[in-house]
């Protein structure tokens, strides 16, 4: 009877370790192993081609441009998507009316696909679209904004900002609902401003959501790829070509799944030097670091 009470606990995790390892550990490897081969010849019959793959892709100044693109389209977003959704959250949580409804406005975006989100403003970007008729009636020249390589990434930037604000602020509001109000009161007796109160009693607290939101768009801005497939597909001049695009482009559409698991091992090697950044930023105590 003991015995079966030590297996039972096993046997509950047993369907996540089966699902881990056909969609996550055996693909893994798979990709790894196929990092190692040469596909350009003969897909059925690759040769094994040891560093070559990593060495045609580190030479590569088409692929080395993608690592640009990536890293600029992170710096587009992710300061803007930790920052200003957390604004959003704290005016929010204040006794305001109509506050689930400024939240359900908000979030609408979220539950949208981003496919619809990407074709709507790919619509609104158009050279006779709605964003340039309205800069028309002020005089404004209209802007090539999906045509144009220096406008086409932060013209991608704004879809995954809309796309996400939403997403974002709930976290930072669920975090809001465990700041104790006491420190307010406490800060307000002590003079402390709006601003003030907020450096000294929110940040501190929500800091571990601060991070979160850090953590996850790092990760959706390195991974980013509907957006640039529907919207530009790597163009104008590979401006916005990004390195999961690249993967994509290398293994369905050129057949190179050799080149496209090296790049997707350099992808996870980027991806995973980003989360150790960002633990060293943020989660320093939680890790002992």
């Amino acid at each position: 009877m003991q015995k079966n009470l030590k297996i039972t606990p096993y046997l509950f995790i047993l369907p996540a370790f089966i699902f881990l390892g056909l969609f996550f550990f055996l693909p893994f490897f798979q990709t790894i192993i196929m990092s190692f081969f040469d596909y350009s010849k003969d897909i059925y019959n690759p040769e094994f081609a040891y560093f070559l793959n990593y060495k045609e892709l580190l030479s590569s100044n088409i692929f080395i441009k993608t690592i640009l693109n990536t890293f600029w389209f992170l710096a587009l977003c992710v300061p803007f998507l930790v920052i200003f959704p957390l604004f959003v959250a704290i005016l929010i949580d204040q006794n305001i009316k109509f506050k689930n409804l400024y939240k359900l406005i908000i979030y609408i975006p979220v539950v949208v696909s981003i496919v619809v989100v990407a074709i709507a403003f790919k619509w609104l970007y158009q050279p006779e679209g709605l964003l340039n008729y309205f800069l028309g009636l002020i005089n404004i020249e209209p802007v090539e904004w999906l045509y144009n390589p220096n406008v086409a990434m932060v013209s991608v930037a704004i879809v995954t900002i809309f796309k996400g604000i939403g997403y974002y602020m709930m976290i930072y509001l669920s975090a809001l609902m465990g700041v104790p109000k006491e420190l307010y009161e406490a800060s307000e007796i002590d003079g402390a401003n709006s601003i003030q109160k907020h450096l000294s009693v929110t940040l501190p607290h929500i800091m571990p959501a601060v991070a979160l939101v850090s953590t996850i768009s790092l990760m959706s801005a390195l991974k980013v790829f509907v957006e640039i497939y529907v919207m530009t597909k790597g163009g104008p001049l590979d401006s916005t070509k990004t390195i999961v695009y690249y993967i994509y482009e290398s293994a369905f559409e050129s057949l190179d799944l050799g080149l496209a698991s090296s790049a997707s091992v350099i992808l996870l090697i980027l991806v995973t030097g980003v989360s150790v950044i960002n633990i060293t930023c943020f989660e320093r105590d939680k890790y002992g670091l």
